[in-house]
């Protein structure tokens, strides 16, 4: 079907440059602590203005949307998309902004859903790229740079090209605060370091970077690489910027050096929530969660701040399915629960770097899959989070990528933990895949699964609220502002599909 819809969705037709989606971070902690984050950074947001909503990453808004009228909500408008897509679009001044995975970028009235402007740059990434509105600019990117337009013209401000070697790709929506935008490349070979850079968002100068793979840890051989980041980072407000780090290459290994022998050690950095100073590019403190990856298990989801027993704290997940919970001011651990279907293979990559290889082999199921665990972003209200899971699995017959399960064979689930705890306190099981993220608004948590669906659980037991069939199947997450709600049919799974992002609104709609 061409390319993939998403980082990692490698079932659309992988290329090198997909593989180059699927990388992670590691590390250590330093002794320097920071003040917690600003109180003002956990709100819930006033318009959908920034790609999760606010600049904690809570993709929470309070909105005209809630479990008694959720089913009054109808189709006003829809708008065809040339290409497919699988980001968030936000809100400024009631115009819509988003970007599809051909790099185009679309301005869309609210209200009625005309197309104001579209920007035509036909440059296929693997995504989940998108837009961010801030500062009188809109930031996006292209497979080798970032720019700024005029939102109101679509017109090119600045553009700053930021890979520097082949197979070196930019795949994630910018983040910006201060002044300053944040963009980072992911490899797609071994032999690329990913880079995180800021850049001035009145001119596009490059301000600082920093590069994912330590030094002093570049694995020998030649094999060198990792990293990558496909969302942006959160901000606390108080000068402290966090991300989630993705995996190593190669992955699993290479026929020469198998299972992670040419990257001994645990690839520091790699599969990491990683703490900087956000006008300096310093770094804080890091702390891994997947040490020496071999099955592709990225730490991509963009982190998410709040608050829990009087604490600043950071909640990250990815691809491993497992949620974390991290201290915000020392970067300790301080709980993790797993989710979705685990078969006994999460020890695998710990095993290997130690030697032990007992537990490896060809022709296995492996439960999380390369695409499953948690693909797309999580959601909270402050004292939950609400976890899209993908029960997916992936079988390998060699050193190379693996074998997938059909995405529409796969299924899903919606979880909600305690932010305190880590403890479930409900999980929906879906039909299908969730690729759709998870969204937040009043008493509601919204999805989309890869089969079209657009599906509002209540936000305190899971039960299903309401649903809407999109056109075409989805892998973009849902966005509210007001009484709209937006979701993209952004994968064609029939020839009689049409890609499209459609426009709901509360009250009578033209259908």
């Amino acid at each position: 079907m061409g390319a993939s819809p998403g980082c990692g969705l490698r079932a659309f037709g992988v290329t090198a440059a997909v593989a180059a989606c699927m990388l992670l971070a590691g590390c250590g902690t330093s002794r320097e602590r920071a003040a917690p984050p600003a109180r003002s950074a956990q709100r819930a947001a006033a318009t959908w203005s920034l790609p999760n909503a606010d600049l904690a990453n809570t993709r929470r808004l309070d909105t005209a949307i809630d479990a008694a009228d959720v089913r009054r909500l109808h189709v006003v408008w829809s708008v065809p998309l040339t290409a497919m897509h699988a980001a968030t679009p936000v809100v400024s001044h009631g115009v819509a902004y988003t970007a599809d995975l051909s790099s185009n970028v679309y301005a869309i009235d609210l209200a009625s859903g005309r197309v104001r402007w579209r920007k035509a740059y036909e440059l296929t990434d693997t995504g989940p790229n998108g837009v961010n509105v801030a500062d009188g600019r809109l930031f996006g990117v292209t497979p080798e740079a970032a720019f700024a337009l005029d939102p109101a013209t679509g017109r090119a401000l600045w553009t700053t090209k930021l890979v520097r070697l082949a197979h070196e790709l930019v795949v994630m929506t910018p983040g910006y605060d201060d002044g300053i935008v944040y963009v980072s490349t992911v490899p797609g070979t071994p032999g690329v370091v990913s880079t995180l850079w800021a850049l001035d968002a009145r001119s596009g100068r490059r301000l600082w970077r920093w590069e994912q793979v330590s030094r002093a840890q570049r694995w020998h051989g030649g094999v060198v690489g990792g990293g990558g980041l496909w969302h942006p980072p959160a901000f606390d407000g108080r000068g402290g910027l966090y991300v989630d780090v993705a995996n190593p290459v190669p992955w699993p290994g290479t026929p020469e050096a198998p299972w992670g022998r040419s990257r001994p050690g645990p690839n520091r950095w790699n599969n990491s929530l990683v703490k900087l100073d956000a006008r300096t590019g310093r770094f804080i403190w890091a702390t891994q969660v997947g040490p020496h990856d071999l099955y592709d298990w990225d730490l991509e989801t963009p982190p998410i701040l709040a608050q829990a027993n009087g604490r600043a704290v950071v909640l990250s997940s990815g691809k491993m399915g497992v949620v974390y919970a991290f201290d915000a001011e020392s970067g300790r651990l301080l709980w993790r629960t797993p989710v979705g279907i685990h078969n006994g293979h999460d020890d695998d990559s710990v095993r290997a770097m130690h030697g032990d290889y007992s537990n490896l082999g060809y022709g296995r199921r492996i439960y999380p899959g390369d695409q499953g665990g948690v693909e797309t972003q999580m959601a909270s209200d402050g004292s939950t989070v609400y976890v899209p899971v993908n029960n997916l699995y992936a079988i390998y017959h060699g050193q190379t990528l693996p074998e997938m399960q059909d995405l529409l064979q796969g299924t899903g689930e919606l979880v909600a933990l305690d932010v305190a705890s880590g403890r479930v306190r409900w999980d929906r099981r879906l039909p299908r895949g969730e690729y759709g993220g998870a969204t937040v608004t009043n008493d509601l948590v919204l999805t989309t699964t890869y089969d079209g669906t657009v599906w509002a659980l209540d936000r305190a037991t899971g039960t299903v609220v309401w649903r809407a069939a999109l056109p075409a199947g989805s892998i973009s997450p849902v966005m509210v502002s007001g009484d709209r709600l937006l979701a993209a049919g952004s994968v064609t799974l029939t020839q009689e599909q049409q890609m499209r992002l459609v426009g709901f609104a509360l009250g009578a709609g033209r259908g």
